[in-house]
């Protein structure tokens, strides 16, 4: 955005228009971080929320047919809705997400309306596709293709092996580690009022 140096630890912007994460300077990543700005740019937070109610019924992730039982989700204000992505060896996969599916989600999780549309992502892993205990995150978008780009580095055979495994876990201990238990949709809409 500037010639300004970026220094190895930097700030990330979303250009609304391309799609795409930019690197910036410190003073260039202050320039879009007005919220409800319309601007081409939007400044990546650096919000890490956990949500240990999380509900996600039997048969959910089916429903939303992702393959994997890794997932990351985003509203995408140039299309209006939201997308979902999952890591593989070629880099991120978008799901053609259904709706219904998603929106059902929604309504058993009202806590996760807390998302910032096209920077911050809901990331959630379910061991066993869909049994076993079910995480989800909110997590800056920017984290999201970090995992991915990790995982493509690693990835081997058809489930990622070994190291695609270690990596996922490493990376959710650190996310886990970085996270603060998300406020109640209850407290939250009571706070904002």
């Amino acid at each position: 955005m500037c010639d300004a140096p970026i220094a190895e630890a930097h700030q990330h912007v979303v250009d609304l228009t391309s799609r795409s994460l930019m690197c910036t300077c410190r003073a260039c990543y202050l320039l879009f971080t007005a919220e409800g700005a319309q601007l081409r740019y939007r400044a990546v937070p650096d919000r890490y929320l956990s949500f240990p109610d999380f509900q996600l019924g039997p048969g959910q992730w089916d429903q939303l047919e992702i393959p994997v039982g890794l997932a990351f989700f985003f509203h995408n204000s140039g299309q209006g809705r939201t997308v979902a992505f999952y890591p593989g060896p070629a880099g991120a996969t978008e799901s053609e997400l259904p709706l219904d599916a998603w929106s059902s989600v929604l309504s058993e999780n009202p806590q996760l309306s807390a998302m910032r549309p096209d920077v911050e992502a809901l990331l959630v892993r379910t061991p066993g596709r869909g049994s076993g205990e079910v995480t989800c995150h909110l997590v800056p978008i920017d984290a999201c293709y970090e995992l991915v780009g990790q995982l493509r580095s690693v990835w081997r055979g058809f489930d990622g092996g070994q190291d695609a495994r270690a990596t996922i876990e490493a990376f959710f201990a650190k996310v886990a580690a970085r996270s603060k238990p998300a406020p109640a949709a209850a407290e939250r809409d009571g706070a904002s009022r």
